[in-house]
């Protein structure tokens, strides 16, 4: 049989068939000895093909994973040597931010849009909790969005907290397999509640201590919206690492770096100190960013700026 691994708690997985049937599945050993550099073999998302078992126990027995067409990765939080895939086979991301209670730093933004863009996946960004906004901050929400907005990456504004634009978020979710991501506290399980109103998830506030949210969500899981139409829950994320993606490339997942690649003297110019650097030469022109462009040195160097 095949189906899509719905939900991961480590060791075992529910996998939906192409008839909507929900079974209790856990990988053949085999999956667990080879030399993987994931801290997770399978993740939500990935199709799979599987036995159910004859035990009287409704369990099954996964046995191939199918090519993943896409996923999102990041440094595993409990192995160093490891990566944890958050999600596969995905056709789009929403990065859920939000300029106050808690914070969303650019570095945080920029590292997953990096992730997204080295695996092609399309990403926008959903600004959350906009009633807690004064005409500052909404002000510099509007600048935030311009900016991405000029590099390719569309954004819309949404209230969890008083049902507003909604509409606006399920016709960017219809017929589509989307990932829900951000840090804790910006309002995932809120949102996921009023799409799908019969999940009643469990939500938390924030800390009034440290301003960061508090873990409502514990393992990854995939939630149908309408037909054809599904979104991926996952924990919230504290910190994003890259992952695979060598210094000599990392520009290349930057779309305003990209297009000028061929505009630098040195074909292998990392943009920081080189004499005729076409990206150096935006950047002072205002034409590329100086937050991108410091977000991408932060990254060039290693710089434990994750969050």
């Amino acid at each position: 049989m095949k189906g899509v691994v719905v939900k991961s708690t480590g060791s075992w997985y529910l996998v939906r068939d192409a008839e909507g049937n929900l079974h209790r599945s856990r990988l053949r050993g085999k999956f667990k000895l080879k030399d993987l550099k994931v801290s997770n073999p399978l993740a939500v998302g990935d199709r799979v093909e599987f036995d159910v078992e004859d035990t009287g126990e409704d369990t099954a027995v996964i046995y191939k994973i199918e090519d993943r067409e896409n996923y999102i990765i990041r440094q595993s939080t409990h192995k160093s040597a490891h990566a944890h895939i958050i999600a596969a086979n995905l056709d789009q991301a929403l990065l859920i931010v939000t300029l106050v209670s808690p914070r969303t730093s650019f570095g945080f933004i920029d590292r997953f849009l990096v992730t997204a863009e080295a695996y092609e996946i399309p990403t926008v960004l959903v600004f959350n909790k906009t009633d807690l906004y004064d005409e500052d901050i909404r002000n510099y929400q509007r600048q935030i969005s311009q900016m991405y907005g000029q590099i390719g990456y569309s954004s819309i504004s949404v209230s969890a907290a008083e049902n507003q634009g909604m509409d606006a978020l399920l016709a960017l979710l219809h017929g589509k397999t989307s990932l829900l991501a951000g840090h804790s506290g910006v309002g995932k399980s809120t949102l996921i509640n009023l799409l799908v109103p019969d999940l009643e998830l469990k939500t938390s506030g924030i800390s009034d201590f440290s301003d960061k949210g508090v873990h409502t969500t514990t393992f990854a899981e995939m939630f149908e919206v309408s037909k054809d139409t599904y979104i991926i829950d996952t924990p919230g994320i504290k910190e994003l690492g890259i992952v695979d993606i060598p210094p000599a490339e990392l520009s290349h997942y930057f779309p305003e770096m990209r297009e000028r690649l061929n505009q630098c003297r040195f074909h292998n110019c990392t943009h920081f100190n080189e004499p005729g650097c076409a990206v150096l030469e935006a950047v002072r022109r205002n034409e590329i960013s100086l937050t991108r462009y410091e977000s991408y040195l932060s990254m060039l160097h290693g710089v434990d700026n994750r969050k």
